[in-house]
């Protein structure tokens, strides 16, 4: 029998070995927590390959549940560290991992973790890190922004969202699902989607299907500006109603008495006033966040 099989035999993500671990500990889902046990090898493996990792990189896990994306991280990685944000899966994970020397699972919600410290601290000496996890749709955006935002020495971020979220971060400028959430996921990483994951492949079972997305960080920005807290003010205000023109949502935005300065702004800059802001590209986004800020109409 090669790695492979053994893996497909003894690997947790599998609808049996699932069941079977819930039944012995007497776990219980909690709704809250958005928990979804994956139950499909051919796609936790697709989610392991995509990172890139080999035994010199580690991997950092977000909400590893049983165990099932974790084992497969232990064998490709060097290091995996999980953080897991319920209390009743650490026994169990450590468990369940008892013979995976690679893999240190830590309780606490990643929203308040010092990520920088921890990342220096479990993966001192690895050439690479990436993020790898299955994420819970409720808190899948503040999770992602906090890894972005941070500009962590991360490579990668390959994760399982809602399919209709991943669409929107890695949707090009015209498209109806392109917004501000694609602006920013874009501005810090380049996203890909890997694959779609139907909803019948979880323990429980979610109402809507999800996708894998990976996100390779960028080293610098692909735009150059210089307050990126307007720029991303500017961008949040053109897609604050999705219906009216860029001059009449940002007009809102700058105040009523800088209408026909703005139009006249938004022309100098090449973008025609009566665009709506999902046909803006993060090159004219930039440009209009730049001539506003010069402007000095917001403070």
């Amino acid at each position: 029998m090669d790695k492979q099989q053994r893996s497909d035999t003894a690997g947790i993500g599998t609808p049996r070995r699932t069941q079977e671990i819930i039944k012995r500990y007497g776990f219980s889902f909690k709704k809250s927590l958005g928990q979804n046990f994956l139950i499909d090898p051919n796609i936790l493996r697709n989610i392991v390959d995509s990172a890139g990792l080999d035994e010199t990189k580690g991997a950092l896990e977000i909400g590893p549940g049983i165990g099932a994306l974790t084992q497969q991280l232990a064998e490709s990685a060097g290091k995996v560290t999980a953080i897991e944000i319920d209390k009743r899966l650490i026994p169990i994970l450590r468990d369940i991992l008892a013979d995976t020397p690679n893999v240190e699972v830590i309780q606490g919600d990643v929203l308040e973790v010092d990520l920088p410290a921890l990342l220096a601290r479990q993966f001192e000496g690895c050439s690479g890190v990436s993020v790898v996890a299955n994420l819970p749709y409720y808190v899948t955006t503040p999770i992602l922004m906090k890894l972005l935002e941070e500009r962590l020495p991360l490579e990668n971020i390959v994760v399982m969202i809602q399919k209709e979220v991943a669409e929107r971060m890695a949707a090009s400028p015209g498209g109806k699902v392109y917004g501000s959430l694609s602006v920013a996921v874009q501005y810090y990483s380049e996203p890909e989607l890997v694959c779609t994951v139907p909803h019948t492949v979880f323990i429980p079972q979610p109402n809507v299907d999800s996708a894998v997305i990976k996100l390779k960080l960028r080293s610098e920005p692909p735009v150059a500006v210089s307050d990126e807290s307007f720029f991303f003010r500017v961008v949040q205000a053109s897609f604050a109603q999705r219906r009216k023109t860029l001059a009449n949502n940002l007009t809102a935005f700058v105040g009523k008495e800088h209408r026909e300065a703005l139009v006249a702004l938004l022309e100098g800059v090449g973008v025609e006033p009566g665009r709506r802001g999902e046909t803006l590209s993060l090159t004219e986004f930039a440009a209009v966040s730049e001539a506003i800020l010069a402007a000095k109409w917001v403070v």
